[in-house]
């Protein structure tokens, strides 16, 4: 396959994702996100095991996160409330380990592959989003209040809400300096 018969689409929406760190209180509805998720049974999947889940957060759910974050780094509890309040919509990326002969690695790169897809396609269809993730992520106050237990782990979080208009405009990236990423033997 040349240049020219790369499919477009799917390029300009690599090319064009931008992660925004502020974002309006509009947020897909339940039956958008889930014809989005529903698009993950394409994600490569060495056996097919589906080692992920996302659980979705609004509302006071977000609210019972910031506490929890709060509990797990000894801090100021209205911080992180505020910090889980920063996007009406929050999409814990959760690595559902199965038992195979599959390593952990690579059912962790599924999930991986997962979060990045979601956020990509929420992108294309006009949502602001932002993965965030650290050290908190792993923190047992965290896992209980989502629900997450072992041996599954959280991964992160996708934020998402609406765009802000004058965040419309697509800002040029810094191009990839090729020789470092491609090479060939």
């Amino acid at each position: 396959m040349s240049a020219e018969s790369t499919p477009r689409a799917a390029l300009d929406a690599v090319r064009n994702r931008r992660s925004y760190s502020k974002v309006t209180d509009d947020a897909p509805s339940q039956a958008e996100l889930e014809e989005l998720v529903s698009a993950m049974s394409s994600i490569a999947d060495h056996s097919g095991l589906r080692p992920w889940r996302i659980i979705a957060l609004r509302g006071d759910a977000r609210k019972k996160l910031g506490k929890a974050l709060a509990k797990a780094e000894g801090g100021d509890r209205e911080k992180y409330v505020a910090k889980a309040q920063r996007a009406p919509l929050l999409l814990a990326i959760v690595v559902s380990p199965r038992k195979d002969k599959i390593p952990l690695w690579e059912q962790e790169a599924v999930a991986s592959g997962v979060a990045h897809t979601l956020g990509l396609l929420l992108h294309e269809a006009g949502w602001g989003t932002m993965w965030r993730t650290g050290s908190l992520t792993r923190a047992k106050a965290v896992r209980k209040a989502l629900g997450v237990e072992k041996p599954e782990y959280l991964l992160g979080w996708i934020y998402v809400g609406g765009v802000p208009e004058k965040e419309r405009r697509v800002k040029p990236r810094k191009p990839l300096d090729l020789s470092r990423h491609l090479s060939e033997l």
